[in-house]
């Protein structure tokens, strides 16, 4: 497969196939995946798998999420049009592009400078202009920048981080994978103006966000 209609064909066949027929109507977030070219985001000797099913490695340690799973946290932000939202996991910057189809502005953090800096200089050649890209620790987010009307998490914390919470914008939602090596469960946080509001959807599996207020280097593989 070496076209872009090729490619584009491609990308068709994984929306209808791994993305509506699991139920994902919002029309955004499906033309979203449509026009962006995830085999860009992945390594070339990965690429004549970048739309299959699954995840895929993107080094360090760090994976590429499954379609489906990006398509459903975008969708679970509700997203507008005209938010700030924050990503935390920049990995290759697949997210952050899907994202930046949506929302009015992306930013990214990531603790894995060489993967930033390499998401950064994609994201930028792809002309995804509405995206800043930061180096730190996600776990934290980004106070600076807050509040954000939306915050998706691409790792799998102990807990939900309360500068997460903190950084959210009234009514806007949180979604984050939390739970160890033996089982995660990806949730959805709501600020309301009655304080936050948890909701568990379902299974998941996602690498550790590692971070002040996520796991520490011993912790995930001792348990």
């Amino acid at each position: 497969m070496d076209t872009e209609s090729s490619w584009f064909e491609a990308r068709l066949r994984m929306v209808k196939e791994q993305i509506e027929q699991r139920g994902i109507r919002d029309p955004r977030v499906l033309q979203a995946m449509r026009e962006v070219p995830r085999h860009l985001f992945v390594p070339e000797e990965e690429q004549p798998y970048a739309y299959e099913d699954c995840p895929l490695p993107i080094g360090f340690g760090q994976t590429i999420s499954q379609p489906y799973m990006v398509a459903i946290m975008t969708a679970l932000l509700e997203l507008r049009g005209d938010e700030k939202v924050l990503e935390v996991g920049t990995g290759s910057g697949y997210q952050a592009a899907i994202l930046s189809r949506i929302a009015r502005e992306v930013h990214t953090i990531e603790r894995h400078q060489a993967l930033a800096q390499k998401a950064e200089a994609r994201l930028q050649a792809l002309g995804y202009t509405n995206v800043k890209v930061h180096v730190g620790d996600g776990s934290l987010g980004i106070p600076e920048e807050a509040p954000f009307q939306g915050i998706i998490v691409t790792a799998a914390a102990p807990k939900v981080p309360t500068s997460l919470l903190e950084q959210l914008s009234m009514n806007a939602y949180l979604v984050i994978p939390v739970g160890g090596p033996g089982g995660q469960e990806l949730m959805r946080w709501q600020k309301t103006p009655a304080g936050f509001e948890p909701e568990e959807l379902f299974p998941v599996a996602f690498v550790p966000l590692r971070g002040k207020e996520g796991w520490k280097e011993d912790q995930w593989y001792s348990r």
